[in-house]
């Protein structure tokens, strides 16, 4: 008999730390939501808890820590050898905390995506959600968001965009329950992203057959 199957898309998240985005791709491939499977999560922290995720859902992970005096490109370099190790079909950086050069990027060109909680050309680096959280405060803001975009160059948080989502700041928000509405937005918007780059790459992939 004859069927067709469209291969699975594989997934390489890196992460640097609590890993809850990482956790909501993992939970998605899992209930099929996402036609996607984790095959690899590396963090450069040893303790990043985004490992033992990785380890209660049974994928291989990596701890990919810089050596002492070792130049960011060699550092790339590096991580790029284990990442390709994994044949990714998608590199998503969730909760990243590295800023990737072009010896990392080279290698996996149009492929890495990542997750900023903030829209595009707002807030780009680290603590975006206080960051917003205090412009608010300051009367300067009454919203924010996320956004998922692809990450052709060394640029912080600003290449093309597949997807955003916008997050008020409401009247009675504190800082907590600012942040854990970004956070559950963070996982929505990333897996959606995803989904749809996964049917992206099934469509422009021949399909096999087996006999």
């Amino acid at each position: 008999m004859v069927s067709t199957h469209v291969p699975t898309t594989r997934l390489v998240v890196l992460a640097s730390g609590n890993g809850s985005n990482l956790q909501a791709v993992l939970d998605a491939c899992a209930t099929a939501v996402l036609p996607a499977r984790v095959v690899g999560v590396v963090s450069n922290t040893s303790t990043a808890f985004a490992l033992q995720r990785a380890a209660t859902a049974g994928v291989p992970s990596v701890h990919v820590g810089a050596l002492e005096g070792e130049s960011r490109r060699d550092y790339d370099g590096r991580l790029a050898e284990v990442v390709a190790g994994f044949e990714p079909d998608l590199v998503v950086l969730a909760g990243w905390m590295r800023i990737l050069s072009d010896a990392f990027l080279g290698r996996f060109p149009d492929r890495v995506v990542n997750l900023h909680p903030a829209l595009p050309g707002e807030l780009p680096g680290t603590r975006a959600i206080e960051r917003a959280w205090k412009q608010a405060l300051a009367g300067e803001r009454d919203e924010s968001g996320i956004m998922v975009h692809h990450v052709p160059d060394e640029g912080v948080d600003d290449g093309p965009v597949i997807a955003t989502v916008r997050v008020p700041i409401r009247p009675d928000d504190t800082l907590a329950t600012f942040e854990q509405r970004m956070h559950d937005a963070e996982h929505r918007l990333l897996v959606d992203a995803l989904g749809g780059l996964c049917r992206d790459l099934a469509a422009a992939r021949p399909t096999s057959t087996i006999r």
